[in-house]
Order: structure tokens, then C-alpha cells, then sequence
């Protein structure tokens, strides 16, 4: 192995080089044939393609039946012919009224007629209900297995009970190729123009995440308001508890254009943040049994969050109306 690796050193105009290669990558794409276009053909081309680009984006997404984005498809997201996104058809210089929009590949031989989204157990391919995967099946739909009738005389066609994160199996999914203008009225975003081909549904980072994880209009959304406001108490993340007081010192400085009052609502966890501070002469190992003393006597009284599962996790509903109601008794 030691004589196959190699040590590439660059200066900066060598660099620059290969940020411009991986530029005019992400930009041609396979368009050039496999033979560099030289610079006069690429300027040729970009004036071409990228006004178009820019007009006639098209978003892909595989989304649930409840209109989440679960999947954004990107240039190397793989179809159901085995085939990446990048690969299919994504510049039209129309787009007609016809839908769904069909995105074919264009790999020579594939009879895939529109770019379909099939999702992966881990690294694994999924199974259909005839017990064989995705990829044991034609590209062309109803997607029959390629086995059947020999070996497999049950396959109507690849049918997946495999469960997404958001909850709903594959077959309640579908492949969602839509206009920036379509994708506007879904209230979901579409982010800014770029020039490179195939981004698919892409935006930004967070386009990458899972739609159950995604925090924006195409998943799951922002969490509520208070959510984020819920009072952090001793079964909260480490990091929440190490930085408690420079989010109350946050908090009221935020109200210093008026007076604070003893039943103000920054003060709903005055005992928690007491808790936890150090105690003089206190060692480490006091300090953490102190604090799991105080916890086991809060599990007794009710107050903690039931069950080892949740110990860490913000819980908006215990936490938020346990503050309230301390608000609204100590105003009493």
C-alpha cells in the first residue's frame, strides 16, 4: 500500500486551479462529453445554461403525506435505477403545464423515464414485500421485480413497508419535483440562485438533515416559542446547566429599562440555580451527591420527569407550566 500513496504539495496559483476544476465541475457537469471545454465553449455555454438555471429551477424532494420534506434530493442522491440525480435531466429551457414533471436519466441504456427517490437502510438497499431489494427490481415502473415470474411469482411491483423517520412507511412518500414558484406556495423555501446543475432540493446545510430534524418550513419546523423559554432544571444537558447564569444575566439585562420584582419570572428557578452552585469547601464528590439527592427528592415528590428514558431531554409541557404556576402562586 505504502507505494500507492502519494504526497501532492501546491502553492496558491496551483490551488486556485483546482478550485476553478471543481468549479467548472459543479457547473458543466457531464455536459462536456468527458473532454474539457476549452474557455471560449465555456463562456459559450454558462451564458446559455445559466439564465435557464436560474428561471427554470427545479426543487425534488421526497416528501411525506403530510407535505414534510423528508428527503432532499441533491447531485448525488441516487434513483431507483441506480443512477445519481446528476444524471437525469434537470435543465429544460421550458416548462410546460404538464405534470409531474418527468426528469429521464441520461445514461445511455437506462430506460429510467423519471428520476425516483428510494430511500436506504443505513448502507443497505431496502426490501420490497416479496422479500427482495430495490435493486432486484426494473427501473420502469410498476418497478416488478427481476425475478418474477422464475423465482418470485408474488412481485405486483416494489412495495415497501420500510418506516421513514418522520413515522409513515415508503409507499405513503413520493418523489416531488416542483417550480420555485410551486415550492412558494407550499410555504416552503427555495433559498437563492446558483448556478451549479442538479441542486435538486438543496438550499443550504440544513438541507442535508432528516425532515423529522430539519427546523424550517420544510420539516419539522421551529420548535415554539416555549419551548425555548421552558425554565432549565437539574435533568437538563450538562451545557445547559454550566451556562444557566450567563443566560439569566442575559435574560435581565434584557429587562433593566424596568424595575425587577421578587415574583418576576426570571426568578422561577432561583432554586435550581442556588442549587447549583459550589459550596464552600464542598469536593467534587460531595457536590455531585448533594445534587443527585436533590434530584431522587424531586423524583419522590413528583416534580422530575418520570422514566430514565427522558433524563436529559427538555420536556416544554412539564417544565413550562411547573414555571407558570410558580409565577402565578408567588404573585399571589
Amino acid at each position: 500500500m505504502a507505494d500507492r500513496q502519494y504526497h501532492l504539495k501546491f502553492d496558491s496559483s496551483k490551488a486556485a486551479s483546482v478550485d476553478d476544476y471543481l468549479e467548472y465541475r459543479r457547473i458543466v457537469g457531464d455536459d462536456d462529453g468527458g473532454k474539457l471545454f476549452t474557455p471560449e465553449e465555456y463562456e459559450a455555454y454558462k451564458k446559455k445554461v445559466l439564465p435557464m438555471r436560474e428561471k427554470n429551477r427545479l426543487f425534488t424532494s421526497w416528501s411525506s403525506s403530510t407535505g414534510m420534506d423528508c428527503k432532499m434530493i441533491g447531485p448525488e442522491t441516487l434513483c431507483f435505477c441506480k443512477h445519481r440525480y446528476k444524471q437525469h435531466k434537470t435543465d429544460f429551457e421550458t416548462l410546460g403545464e404538464t405534470r409531474p414533471i418527468l426528469l429521464p436519466c441520461r445514461v445511455k441504456g437506462c430506460k429510467c423515464v423519471s428520476y425516483h427517490y428510494v430511500p436506504m437502510n443505513g448502507s443497505q438497499p431496502i426490501r420490497c414485500t416479496c422479500k427482495h431489494t430495490s435493486e432486484d427490481h426494473l427501473e420502469v415502473a410498476p418497478f416488478l421485480c427481476k425475478k418474477f415470474p422464475n423465482t418470485c411469482m408474488k412481485c405486483k411491483g416494489f412495495y415497501s413497508a420500510f418506516t421513514c423517520g418522520c413515522g409513515e412507511p415508503v409507499y405513503g412518500h413520493s418523489t416531488v419535483v416542483e417550480t420555485a414558484a410551486e415550492r412558494e406556495s407550499r410555504g416552503h423555501p427555495v433559498g437563492h440562485a446558483t448556478p451549479y446543475q442538479a441542486m435538486g432540493g438543496l438550499t443550504g446545510f440544513s438541507s442535508l438533515a432528516e425532515g423529522y430534524m430539519r427546523l424550517d418550513p420544510s420539516g419539522r419546523g421551529a420548535p415554539p416559542k416555549a419551548f425555548l423559554e421552558q425554565a432549565i432544571t437539574a435533568h437538563d444537558n450538562p451545557f445547559l446547566r454550566a451556562n444557566v447564569h450567563s443566560i439569566k444575566a442575559y435574560q435581565m439585562a434584557g429587562r433593566s429599562d424596568r424595575a425587577l420584582a421578587p415574583d418576576d419570572e426570571v426568578f422561577d428557578d432561583l432554586t435550581e440555580r442556588v442549587s447549583g452552585m459550589r459550596r464552600p469547601g464542598e469536593t467534587d464528590m460531595d457536590y455531585f451527591e448533594r445534587r443527585y439527592q436533590e434530584r431522587r427528592k424531586n423524583e419522590v415528590k413528583g416534580k422530575a420527569i418520570e422514566g430514565p428514558s427522558t433524563t436529559g431531554r427538555r420536556n416544554p409541557a412539564k417544565a413550562v407550566s411547573s414555571g407558570s404556576a410558580k409565577s402565578k402562586s408567588s404573585r399571589k
